[in-house]
Parts: C-alpha cells; sequence; structure tokens
C-alpha cells in the first residue's frame, strides 16, 4: 500500500510584506474532521501541486489551513467597499484568509486563500464560517466560467470541515480554496484612500501595477494608465457575462477586481429565461444588481476606484477630476465594443458586415427573446442549426413566428457563419435546477451528481449524446429561483 506524501509547498507573502497596513497575520480554525469533497486536479497541476499529495491527509490539511508550510504567513486582508450603494469603511476577509503566493507553471504568482476557514478580526459579528451547498456553487460556476472562456478566480478543492453551522438550518461546514490572480479589488484601494495615508495608496497602486498592469510602469502618468487598463479589463469582463446570461448577484466595489477576474460566487446564477430585470439575489430587493443593470454598477463601481486614485493621478484636485472622468468616459464605448463584437460572433456575422445592419439584428433579435422569455443558451445554439438550414428548434420557442420569420429572413441573407457560431455559443451552462440537484446532493452525502455536472461543464461548447438533460432549458412551474450568499 502506496501512502501519498505530504505536498511540498513553499508561500511567498509579497501582498503582507508589501502592504503589512492590508493584512492581519492570522490563523485559520482548527477542522475537526476535513474530509476532501472535491479537488480540481488540472489546476492543482498548474499551481505546481501534486493532486496526490493533496489528497493526502496533510494535504486536506493545508486545504483547510490547519498545516501550513514553514515560513507562510496567513493574513486575513483589509479592504472597504459599497455595499447596495453604502460605503462601510473597514470590510475586509470576514471568513478569509489569504494563505500566500504560489508561481504557477508559466511563472504568474497566483493567490492560495481560503473561504470559511473561521473569524478574523474583520467578521463583524459573523462566525466566519460556510456551508457545503455554497462553497461547491462556487467550486462549480467559477470552473464553468473558467471553461466558457471568461477571466475568473478559481476554485483548487473544497473541503468538508465536520462541523454543523447555524443558517436557517443546521447545515454541513466546509472550506473552499480558491485561487486568484490576487485579491486586490476596488474596495482595497477604497480602504487605503479612507486611511489618508497618501503614501500606502502610491505603494497599493505600484504593487497593482507590478502584479496586474505592468505596461502602466511605463507610462507618462503610471496611475493614471493604471485606472484606464482596469476600465478596460471590467468592460470586458462584464460584456463576457452579458453574452452568456450570468447574473453575478453581488456586484459590490469589494467584488469588483483589478485584475479583471470574476470573484465571490454567492448569490449568483445563469438566466433560465431572457429578461433584464431578472434578479436572483434573496437580498437584492431593489434589484440593484439585476442582469440588465451590470454594466451600470461596473461603470459605477469604477467612479468609486477612480475617487480614490484622485491624490495620484495630479496634485491638483481639478485636473485630477478631469483626467479621471476622461478615462472613465472610456467604459461605455469600450463595453458596447466588445458586447458588439461578442454579439457578432454568437450571430455568425461575416466580417466587414455594416454596424447598422449587424446592430439592427442584434437589438430586434433580443427583443424577440425577451418578449417570448426564451433561454437564451439553448436558443442561440439552436440558431446554428438554424443557420444549416433547420429553423424549428429555434422557431418553437417563439411567440410571434412572423417577426422571427422575417428576421430569420434578414439574418440568412448575411450569410451566418454555422461552425463559428458554435464555437461561441454554448452547449451547457451551469443551469440553476442542475446546480441545485447537484448541491443538495452532495450535502446529503452524494458527490456523484456534482461530478457529473463538472465533467459535462468542462467542456461547454461539445455537444455530447447521453447529456441532453444538461442542455435542456428549466422545467416550467419550477417557479422563481433564489440565491444566497451563505454567510
Amino acid at each position: 500500500m502506496s501512502v501519498a506524501p505530504a505536498p511540498t509547498v513553499s508561500f511567498d507573502d509579497r501582498f503582507a510584506r508589501e502592504l503589512p497596513e492590508l493584512a492581519v497575520a492570522w490563523q485559520a480554525d482548527e477542522v475537526p474532521d476535513p474530509q476532501l469533497l472535491v479537488l480540481n486536479d488540472a489546476l492543482a497541476a498548474e499551481l505546481g501541486l501534486d493532486p496526490d499529495a493533496l489528497r493526502s491527509p496533510e494535504g486536506v490539511r493545508l486545504l483547510v489551513g490547519n498545516a501550513v508550510p514553514d515560513g507562510a504567513k496567513p493574513v486575513a486582508q483589509a479592504y472597504a467597499g459599497h455595499q447596495f450603494g453604502g460605503f462601510v469603511p473597514r470590510l475586509g476577509d470576514g471568513r478569509a484568509l489569504l494563505l500566500g503566493e504560489l508561481t504557477d507553471a508559466e511563472g504568474r504568482l497566483r493567490d492560495l486563500h481560503l473561504k470559511g476557514s473561521g473569524r478574523t478580526p474583520f467578521s463583524r459579528g459573523g462566525d466566519g464560517l460556510a456551508a457545503v451547498g455554497p462553497m461547491l456553487r462556487e467550486h462549480v460556476v467559477s470552473e464553468a466560467m473558467h471553461a466558457l472562456g471568461i477571466p475568473t478566480t478559481r476554485s483548487l478543492a473544497v473541503v468538508a470541515t465536520g462541523r454543523t453551522i447555524r443558517r436557517e438550518t443546521l447545515l454541513p461546514g466546509a472550506v473552499l480554496a480558491r485561487v486568484a490572480s490576487s485579491h486586490l479589488r476596488v474596495g482595497s484601494f477604497q480602504y487605503a484612500r479612507a486611511t489618508g495615508d497618501a503614501e500606502l495608496l502610491r505603494r497599493l497602486a505600484d504593487h497593482a501595477i507590478a502584479r496586474h498592469h505592468p505596461a502602466s510602469a511605463d507610462a507618462e502618468n503610471p496611475y493614471l494608465a493604471l485606472f484606464e487598463a482596469v476600465v478596460a479589463a471590467q468592460a470586458s469582463l462584464i460584456a463576457r457575462w452579458m453574452l452568456v446570461g450570468f447574473v453575478h448577484g453581488v456586484m459590490n466595489t469589494d467584488n469588483t477586481t483589478i485584475s479583471g477576474e470574476t470573484i465571490d460566487y454567492g448569490p449568483c446564477a445563469f438566466l433560465d429565461a431572457f429578461d433584464p430585470a431578472t434578479v436572483f439575489s434573496s437580498i437584492d430587493t431593489g434589484g440593484r444588481y439585476a442582469y440588465g443593470n451590470q454594466p451600470i454598477v461596473a461603470e459605477w463601481n469604477l467612479a468609486r476606484f477612480a475617487e480614490a486614485l484622485l491624490p495620484l493621478l495630479s496634485d491638483d484636485q481639478e485636473q485630477a477630476v478631469a483626467l479621471a472622468v476622461a478615462a472613465l468616459e472610456r467604459f461605455r464605448p469600450q463595453y458596447n465594443a466588445a458586447w458588439s463584437a461578442g454579439m457578432r460572433a454568437k450571430l455568425g456575422l461575416p466580417e466587414g458586415l455594416d454596424d447598422a445592419v449587424a446592430t439592427s439584428l442584434a437589438e430586434d433579435l433580443l427583443a424577440l427573446v425577451q418578449e417570448s422569455r426564451v433561454d437564451l443558451t439553448s436558443f442561440f445554439r439552436a440558431l446554428g442549426t438554424a443557420a444549416r438550414g433547420d429553423a424549428e428548434p429555434a422557431r418553437l420557442v417563439v411567440l410571434d413566428l412572423a417577426r422571427f420569420d422575417a428576421w430569420l429572413e434578414r439574418w440568412r441573407a448575411v450569410g451566418p457563419d454555422a461552425e463559428a457560431m458554435d464555437r461561441v455559443n454554448p452547449v451547457y451552462t451551469p443551469r440553476n435546477h442542475l446546480v441545485e440537484e447537484a448541491l443538495q446532493a452532495a450535502t446529503a452525502g452524494d458527490l456523484a451528481p456534482l461530478q457529473q455536472l463538472l465533467e459535462v461543464l468542462a467542456a461547454p461548447y461539445e455537444e455530447r449524446p447521453g447529456l441532453e438533460r444538461y442542455a435542456a432549458p428549466a422545467p416550467g412551474g419550477t417557479g422563481p429561483y433564489r440565491t444566497f450568499c451563505g454567510t
């Protein structure tokens, strides 16, 4: 009988070393009975980690923060944030820890971060713990987003703790091991600005430039260039969300990354029926973070980032504001360009097609889709079939057939490329009813539905026989879907 060796891991502590004002040294709670639920072997290998070693008892203890290697300096990170529009000057990792940074196989620095690891000085009355269901949701959806080609934090593992936690009911506890290019966020800069320490703000910006946007260092105004780079990254990211029907659910400024990665898969979900007013989060009673509002909210969050950066943009306040406003004004055209390019690809439109024609085709189709409340994923995949000559799968779900047929005639006249469409229109996304089914089974101890779902979502553009239920829209009569953040 062979026994896997304990993992050999070397963590850097660059964030804590360079920005000690934003880091509180802390340790994860001791986990009574850690049991590995799911491990991302491919990501482990990418990070230079041995999956077999991570499955060993010591490896599992590493994944919950109870067996950190010598020299590691876990910290809870400090940040602020606008939560549903209201500013909170001191948020921070209330149930999370940054174990440290790893250098991956491509030489990139990556954070290994825990979620659900216990109370910290930022817990604000919370228990610092997490439940199996929400942590597995983050694993499923973040890995699905990665497979779709959307920038995202990743999940390395979810470990059951053997501890029962109290929410609306008693639930089994878990810890998520999350990987990100960093956990710098707009809220990090808001925190630094709120301290009034101009040098801390400058060091934070220099850290962000070096880690994420190194070309900005060579610009005439490096901090303005940093802001412009984050605006561009967020414009591209939000456009990708919108094109696949992803609803984040809690777009606070502390969930807006400097890297342009999607972070925090709490009350997130994918559209079942196309409707810009769709809200899935149980706490978003006013619809602030509805699907259709996401571009506007991103722009608002970036305005808060600009406010935090003002002292670095210019010594003259009016000049700093003017520079920030001019840079922020690029968000909408950049977002529109990214969304339009993505929609052209989804519709298989040829290069060189007049913009007015492309815009009319997209807008008219989305109006039809909204009126019919069709499933976005299956409908666009069916359009690939329509481009090959069989429009019936798409026609079956549209209410106004005369308008749709007229649209089809216009669209087919420009020569859509069906194969190109299949490369960008997924067959499989994390359908809400299937995610819930898998999470409920896993919470009850059956991981088979979860593993099957993960295998399907790992290749979202490849249609495979026998997986029809994963491609089908939600069954009728399921009622409105609600998700919860898990705190």
